[in-house]
């Protein structure tokens, strides 16, 4: 019988961070080959702490991690990418939490083989970080975790005929998980949102192509948010209940809060 790896070296993208004990910080953090773990940062709360800076909320971190009966120690941590932006401007911050609060809900403690998610959510947080608006970003992110996730919906043909798609409004429908073409759309009367042609071809390009490609493609802010209604409504449905991170971006807005540092997007890595 193989015996239980006693340590490992990992990185690790710190999700949720909180208080524990005097001193301590319990961190939830994701890795690319043990998953999604709860983990200790001994004495990471000191001033003295070496830990201290390395820990920090959506950060990248290489760390030493000693696994223990019931919760991981970290016995090093080094800053990797710090996305300073997204801890210094409210509303980047914002889509991060709402970011890294999809990834904590759609993974389970302890998958192995996160490499793909990941890698997704560290170029996301990336790019959240650097891009003057970071709408399309988080969109782009939304359609490939739920790929990842096993919930990626139909978009090419309708999902109660599976007929290929007109080039027409459409309505979807989150029960389906997919889009439901005009024919065959009064069966599932009040249980479908509209789907204008518009945004089924922004959903596409989002779920075939890469970022780099969509984000030179440019799109009006409306049809970006019009995605947005319509993700956020299949997430709500997938997870029964509504984001708390949505209700805050939702809050920015009402009191006319924006993005305080626009910086021109460099290249960045792509999915």
């Amino acid at each position: 019988m193989a015996r239980a790896e006693r340590s490992f070296k990992t990185a690790a993208i710190i999700l949720k961070r909180r208080d524990f004990g005097e001193a301590d910080r319990l961190l939830t953090i994701l890795t690319p080959a043990h998953g999604k773990q709860d983990v200790i940062a001994k004495g990471a709360r000191k001033l003295t702490s070496q830990k201290m800076g390395h820990v920090e909320l959506f950060t990248c971190a290489e760390m030493l991690i000693h696994t223990g009966r019931d919760l991981g120690v970290v016995a090093q941590a080094e800053m990797i990418m710090p996305f300073n932006a997204l801890r210094e401007d409210l509303t980047r911050g914002a889509y991060a939490a709402y970011c890294v609060e999809l990834v904590d809900r759609f993974t389970g403690d302890g998958e192995d083989d996160t490499n793909r998610l990941f890698n997704l959510t560290r170029e996301t947080l990336e790019r959240i970080d650097q891009e003057a608006d970071p709408r399309l970003a988080v969109r782009f992110f939304e359609v490939h975790l739920l790929d990842v996730s096993g919930f990626r919906p139909e978009l090419q043909f309708c999902a109660a005929s599976r007929e290929p798609l007109l080039p027409q409004d459409q309505v979807f429908s989150y029960s389906e998980g997919g889009v439901i073409c005009p024919q065959h759309a009064p069966a599932y009367a009040g249980a479908t949102v509209p789907m204008p042609m518009q945004t089924l071809k922004l959903l596409r390009m989002l779920q075939r192509s890469r970022y780099d490609s969509i984000r030179e493609t440019g799109f009006p802010n409306g049809l970006i948010d019009d995605a947005e209604r319509l993700m956020n409504g299949y997430l709500t449905y997938l997870l029964e209940r509504r984001l708390q991170s949505v209700e805050f971006l939702r809050r920015l807005r009402r009191e006319g809060i924006s993005i305080t540092s626009s910086r021109p997007s460099p290249n960045t890595g792509s999915q």
